[in-house]
C-alpha cells in the first residue's frame, strides 16, 4: 500500500495576478498535485478561504497539517479529509483555510489513482465513467466580474452536440459571433475582457441578452449544435434589505421573481443562477415552483456546495440545481457528499470554475468522475481551456476504451 512520504506547498499566480496556493502529495508510487482557484463574488456561507493573515498564514498552517499527512496511506480519501478537519478544528476551515484544504485534499486523490495507475475520473468512477458533461460557457461579462458592464454577471451560452469537442467549440463560436455584434454596436471603442474571458461592454441586460441571443442563433446555424441561453444574476451582489438595485429601478422580492420569470419567458433562458438573494430560501422557491419546469434554477451562493444547506433546499423546494465548487467546501469528500445529494433528490448538478483560476484541470475529472450533468468553465483563456481540453482528452480515451 502506497503512503505519504512528502507534502509540499507553493505560493502560485492565479488568472487575476493574486497569489494561491499549490500542492503536492507525494508517495513512493506517485506525486498528485493541485491548486485551489478564488472567487470575486463569493458566498457569505463558503468556508474561508485563507487564515485572516492571508495566504502567507495559511502556508505556515500547511507546514503543521503537512507533518500529521506524512505516512498516511493512500486511497482513503475520507480518513485524509476527516484528518483536515480535525486538524483545523473549525467549522468553515478558519485556520487552514480552504483553498490549503482542497488543494491538499485533491492533491491527495490525485495521487491514490496514479498509485493504482488510474486517471483521476477513473478512480472516482471505479473504471465506469460513461458520459461527460454538457459545457456551459461564459460570453458576455459584468457584475464583479468586469468594470462598466451589466448588473447581472454572467450572460452564457450552453451547448450540446454530437460530442464533448463540438459543444465545446459550439461555445467559442458563440463567444466570436459576440464579439463581431459587439464590435459592430461600438466601432469606437477597444473592447475588452473580463475575468473570466467574457466580453465587457457599456450594455444594459437587456442589450446583453439580445446580442447573445442573436450569437446564439448565428452559432447554431455554424455548427448545427443546440445552444440555449444561460444568465448567473449573482443577485446577492445587487441586494441589500431584500430590494434589488438595477440602477434606475428598484425591485421588490416579488418583483424580481416575476422580472427574472419574465425575463426567462421572453429570451428562453435554460438556465438561471443565483436570481436572488443568497439567504432567500423562499423566494427560490417560489419562482422554483413558477418556471422550474422550463428552467433550471440553480443554487450557488445559496447552497456553497453545502450539504446541510442543499438538505434545506431540497425540503422547501428551493432551486432544482446546484453549483459544485470544491473550494467552497474544502475537501473532495464533503463535495462528493453534496453531489451524491443532490442527485438521489432529481437536482441537476453544474461543476464551475471561479473568477480567479489556474492551469488545474482537476474539475474536468470531477465531472467526469462523479457524472456530474454541466461543467461551467468560460470559452476561451488558457485557464479556461485547460478544462476543456482536459475534457477532449478524457472523451478520446474514453471512446477508444
Amino acid at each position: 500500500m502506497a503512503e505519504i512520504t512528502n507534502a509540499v506547498i507553493r505560493k502560485i499566480i492565479d488568472s487575476r495576478g493574486n497569489p494561491t496556493a499549490e500542492v503536492d502529495i507525494i508517495s513512493n508510487r506517485a506525486v498528485g498535485r493541485a491548486s485551489a482557484p478564488s472567487g470575486a463574488s463569493k458566498g457569505t456561507f463558503e468556508v474561508k478561504d485563507y487564515p485572516g493573515g492571508g495566504i502567507d498564514q495559511g502556508i505556515r498552517a500547511f507546514e503543521r497539517v503537512a507533518h500529521m499527512a506524512v505516512g498516511m496511506r493512500l486511497s482513503d480519501q475520507k480518513n485524509f479529509d476527516a484528518m483536515l478537519h480535525e486538524a483545523d478544528g473549525t467549522n468553515d476551515f478558519a485556520r487552514i483555510g480552504g483553498n490549503v484544504a482542497v488543494a491538499m485534499s485533491l492533491a491527495y486523490a490525485k495521487a491514490s489513482a496514479l498509485s493504482e495507475n488510474m486517471e483521476l475520473y477513473q478512480a472516482l468512477s471505479t473504471g465506469k465513467a460513461k458520459s461527460l458533461p454538457i459545457p456551459i460557457g461564459n460570453i458576455i461579462g459584468g457584475g464583479r466580474h468586469a468594470i462598466n458592464g451589466t448588473t447581472m454577471q454572467e450572460f452564457l451560452s450552453l451547448a450540446r452536440a454530437g460530442s464533448y469537442s463540438e459543444s465545446a467549440f459550439a461555445n467559442v463560436s458563440v463567444h466570436k459571433n459576440a464579439g463581431k455584434l459587439l464590435r459592430g454596436k461600438f466601432p469606437q471603442l477597444s473592447l475588452g475582457l473580463g475575468d473570466e474571458k467574457a466580453w465587457v461592454a457599456p450594455l444594459s441586460d437587456d442589450e446583453a441578452l439580445e446580442i447573445l441571443s442573436d450569437a446564439i442563433k448565428a452559432a447554431s446555424d455554424e455548427t448545427k449544435a443546440d445552444i440555449g441561453l444561460s444568465v448567473d444574476l449573482a443577485a446577492s451582489e445587487f441586494c441589500d434589505n431584500g430590494t434589488y438595485s438595477y440602477g434606475d429601478r428598484i425591485l421588490s422580492t416579488d418583483e424580481q421573481i416575476d422580472f427574472v420569470a419574465d425575463l426567462a419567458q421572453r429570451f428562453g433562458i435554460r438556465s438561471l443562477e443565483d436570481p436572488l438573494d443568497e439567504s432567500d430560501f423562499d423566494g427560490f422557491a417560489r419562482l422554483t415552483k413558477k418556471i422550474g419546469s422550463k428552467t433550471m434554477i440553480i443554487g450557488d451562493d445559496l447552497f456553497v456546495t453545502n450539504k446541510e444547506r442543499l438538505q434545506k433546499g431540497i425540503g422547501m423546494g428551493a432551486a432544482n440545481a446546484i453549483l459544485i465548487k470544491p473550494n467552497q467546501i474544502g475537501t473532495l469528500s464533503d463535495m462528493i457528499d453534496t453531489v451524491e445529494l443532490a442527485k438521489r433528490s432529481n437536482y441537476k448538478t453544474v461543476i464551475s470554475h471561479r473568477s480567479g483560476e489556474t492551469e488545474d484541470s482537476t474539475i474536468a475529472h470531477l465531472a467526469v468522475g462523479l457524472g456530474i450533468g454541466y461543467i461551467k468553465t468560460g470559452t476561451i483563456g488558457g485557464e479556461r481551456t485547460a478544462k476543456h481540453n482536459e475534457l477532449i482528452r478524457i472523451e478520446e480515451r474514453m471512446r477508444n476504451g
